[in-house]
């Protein structure tokens, strides 16, 4: 065993007297020593519910012969970290989970490791952890929320987001918007559409590392303390096999991965998880595949903010593995890749029903013949960039406008608030990048605020910045190279023409090489206004988006 390394033999004496310090038995030492990373906090109402999780998991180890022992991983919110300087700490975050956790689990010689993840950057940090760790992993999130009710309809998060749009509007009262307020997040749980953290969540089974449901399974079931309970339980088996998670994350599983990604209509943060994950398995994930796949990879799902169906509602259709079963009728994805049920993909969702056609559309009635996200590029992303095709409206899947300019989301969103943005506009903020912002933030303000004033089916918005998952709309984000390295998106000026084609991957503003070159002569870049602390670092070694926003490592290519 690995933890023999701390625990046996006259050398280990002092290590020994440590453990005793801890309680640690005889007993215990003898057994395997699991780490379960714990991300319960109580500020992060998708973590609220861990510590419940993390104790059913010591529960499933100890039954299983193992020693489990806890230790903690960071966690932000990005809801409440939404639309200020706060935001530019999300991201960050990944790769201090990762980094983190990689510290613990080798500086304590463990022989398994329990994720216990659920919001938005601890799934892919640990993710990324798992891979380059390399030791026996399985994951168990918290869940995700129930579904609000506002006015007798589901309700979540991105519904709040837009009432503010709609107030802010005329659309509806104060009274109205308190209403959203008291009743769109009802339970903990990671919030309830298909944003990121359940996008990545239902991606830990799609890639073969999360048992079945755990995308899924609502924070609040009792079902989910079961599964809690069966990944502590399965670890051991883990441990015994020695099936390791660079045996499951192959570049057929990201495959697998990226093609359930376009089923379910995934957030387009996936886009720069799933290639940072890839990078520490030493996978390289060339994200121009994403049309590839898109092309014959037909959208099952409609979940909100795409559309009226929630995760519960999933769930209850029959959850991941029940999309993953529709996909084989198209021989679309790699049923021999390893998983953490030690069975291949093929055997665990080979039984898995389709229960609801309206939830998941069969293969023969899909909500779209292409997937739920395109990568666009031109003369103003030449690197790319992503939208989430399935909560665009069918009027903006091409569109021309003329820019409307801004150098950071505040005062973008005060020109919305304002009324200064009408219908055909292409807003476009920049300076929120990986580098330029630093740490790339979401732009749900912006375009909850579009949306909720009734400009969704006429507005576009494009950012060097991101998107939550429970934005909709024209949502084109991840815009490569940035402006803050001198990306195009630095040469925009107000009133340039702008041309989306959504179904064509194409996006380009309308400019002369030789304006171009004049623009670039006369560019100034923005000054941070960061001067200290982790996001200077950041700054520093941050790559682009189109890398998955990893950061460089001394002699390792990306």
């Amino acid at each position: 065993m690995r933890s023999d390394n701390v625990k046996c033999g006259p050398q280990q004496a002092p290590h020994r007297s440590l453990f005793n310090a801890l309680g640690f038995t005889e007993e215990e030492r003898k057994r395997p020593m699991i780490g379960i990373v714990s991300s319960y906090n109580e500020i992060v109402p998708g973590h609220m519910n861990l510590d419940k999780i993390v104790e059913a998991v010591k529960l499933g180890v100890a039954m299983a012969g193992g020693t489990p022992v806890v230790f903690p991983a960071i966690a932000v919110c990005d809801g409440i970290a939404m639309g200020h300087i706060g935001m530019k700490y999300s991201l960050v975050t990944r790769d201090l989970i990762c980094d983190s956790t990689e510290c613990m689990a080798i500086a304590h010689q463990f022989d398994g490791l329990v994720m216990v993840p659920n919001c938005d950057k601890n799934v892919p940090g640990l993710l990324m952890a798992a891979a380059r760790v390399n030791i026996p992993t399985v994951f168990v999130s918290g869940g995700p929320m129930l579904a609000g009710h506002v006015k007798g309809q589901k309700r979540s998060l991105s519904s709040m987001f837009e009432a503010v749009g709609a107030y802010a509007a005329d659309k509806i009262t104060l009274e109205e918007l308190t209403n959203f307020e008291e009743n769109v997040c009802p339970t903990c749980g990671s919030c309830s559409g298909m944003y990121t953290a359940n996008s990545m969540n239902c991606l830990t089974e799609a890639i073969g590392m999360g048992l079945k449901g755990n995308g899924t399974i609502p924070a609040v079931y009792s079902e989910r303390i079961r599964l809690a309970k069966h990944a502590g339980m399965k670890i051991m088996e883990l441990v015994e096999k020695d099936i390791r998670p660079r045996d499951i994350m192959t570049e057929k599983a990201f495959m697998n991965a990226l093609t359930v990604d376009m089923a379910l209509g995934c957030s387009t943060n996936s886009m720069l998880h799933l290639p940072a994950i890839a990078h520490e398995a030493g996978v390289k994930l060339d994200l121009t595949i994403a049309n590839e796949l898109s092309s014959k990879t037909p959208n099952l799902c409609h979940l909100a903010p795409a559309g009226p169906t929630y995760m519960e509602d999933l769930n209850e259709a029959g959850g991941v593995y029940a999309v993953m079963n529709e996909l084989t009728k198209l021989n679309l994805l790699n049923l021999d890749v390893m998983t953490v049920t030690g069975q291949t993909m093929g055997e665990n969702i080979k039984n898995s029903i389709n229960k609801d056609p309206e939830v998941i559309r069969p293969v023969e009635n899909p909500y779209l013949k292409t997937g739920g996200i395109a990568v666009l590029k031109g003369n103003l992303a030449p690197d790319g960039c992503v939208v989430k095709q399935s909560a665009v409206v069918p009027e903006m899947m091409v569109h021309s406008g003329p820019a409307r300019v801004f150098d950071c989301e505040e005062d973008a969103i005060k020109a919305i608030k304002g009324g200064k943005i009408v219908s055909g506009d292409v807003v476009v903020i920049r300076y929120e990048g990986p580098k330029g912002g630093p740490g790339m933030r979401e732009m749900l303000n912006p375009t909850s605020a579009i949306a909720g004033m009734g400009l969704g089916s006429s507005v576009a918005l494009i950012t060097d910045g991101r998107f939550s998952g429970a934005s909709r709309g024209a949502s084109i984000g991840h815009v490569s190279p940035e402006a803050a390295v001198g990306g195009p998106i630095a040469f925009v000026k107000e009133g340039d023409t702008i041309n989306i084609d959504i179904p064509n991957h194409s996006i380009n503003f309308v400019v002369s090489d030789e304006e171009l070159e004049e623009r670039k002569k006369n560019w100034v870049p923005k000054e941070t206004d960061i001067k200290s602390g982790y996001l200077l670092r950041y700054r520093e070694l941050v790559t682009s988006a189109s890398t998955g926003a990893v950061l460089k490592v001394p002699g390792k290519e990306l």
